[in-house]
């Protein structure tokens, strides 16, 4: 990991030097585009619209136009904003973490201690979690003012980025303005059904099968070339039935309420199983047991 921004973490009088780093990535396989005909790869070029001089990123500026004129903004330009320039995250206030709302966090960031002494930095931890308050932060990164709340997440500190008011969209659709009855039974199959399904999250428990089928894809074609029959490398797929409207709410309630309970009593026992070994392999320290299980693929 490197760390992508380095200054302080303040609020009051109290000064917490910290490093930034990035808390997530992306897992997906890296693909590029090419000629269909002969497999040159494309590749995008920046050209003046001027000149027709194709430019190197270094000469390139900002503008802003506003139909009539064009301002250009400079690199030093824009460093020279207050902003920009400064290297602190200030906490503006603490509020009951319940209250911030999961549709406006963005990206997440480690935050490490950077001073000969981290005890400023594990009594903000050790008071966040005392308290179940979350910092609500304002920082400068990469030419851009941030709003962020600070949590706790095991031993670190995190920043997670949070949207503004103004970025989050109305839900102001009709449909939620109609009436709508709903009976006792109707709620009571429908909390059954939930309830069918309750669990608790493990997320290695669920994998991206999409990447993980085009990484198949991907290495049979480096050992059979093109020809490659995907019947053979993925099994024979049976159609999936087509969604529609459901005209007998009651009726799809029994039926998905019965289905998961048969599941849960027949083979959801083995998914059992396999959940308790693999947590008694975890527990006697077998590292080579923490793959989760993909899902079974239906073969011809």
């Amino acid at each position: 990991m490197r760390a992508i921004w380095k200054g302080a973490l303040t609020f009051g009088l109290v000064n917490v030097p910290v490093k930034v780093y990035a808390a997530t990535e992306d897992h997906d396989v890296s693909l590029h585009q090419v000629h269909n005909k002969d497999g040159g790869r494309i590749r995008y070029q920046r050209k003046c619209e001027v000149c027709g001089e194709v430019v190197a990123y270094q000469d390139i500026d900002k503008a802003y136009d506003d139909g009539e004129r064009t301002v250009v903004l400079t690199k030093d330009d824009l460093d020279s904003l207050p902003a920009e320039r400064s290297r602190e995250i200030d906490v503006v206030e603490f509020v009951p973490s319940d209250q911030i709302d999961l549709l406006t966090l963005d990206r997440a960031y480690y935050l490490e201690p950077d001073s000969a002494s981290p005890k400023a930095y594990v009594l903000l931890r050790k008071t966040l979690e005392q308290t179940d308050r979350t910092a609500i932060v304002r920082f400068s990164l990469r030419q851009k003012t941030r709003l962020a709340a600070l949590r706790v997440r095991g031993d670190v500190l995190v920043l997670q980025t949070l949207l503004w008011a103004d970025e989050v969209r109305e839900a102001a659709f009709p449909a939620l303005d109609e009436s709508v009855r709903i009976s006792a039974k109707e709620l009571e199959l429908s909390a059954s059904l939930v309830e069918s399904f309750a669990s608790d999250f493990d997320p290695e428990q669920f994998t991206d099968e999409y990447q993980e089928e085009l990484r198949t894809l991907i290495e049979a074609k480096l050992e059979k070339g093109d020809a490659v029959d995907t019947s053979e490398t993925f099994g024979e797929r049976e159609e999936e039935e087509a969604g529609g409207e459901v005209i007998d709410l009651m009726a799809a309630l029994r039926a998905s309420v019965e289905k998961s309970r048969a599941a849960r009593e027949g083979g959801g026992k083995g998914t059992a199983k396999k959940k308790d070994a693999a947590a008694d392999d975890k527990a006697e320290g077998k590292a080579s047991a923490k793959k989760p299980a993909a899902k079974k693929k239906k073969a011809s």
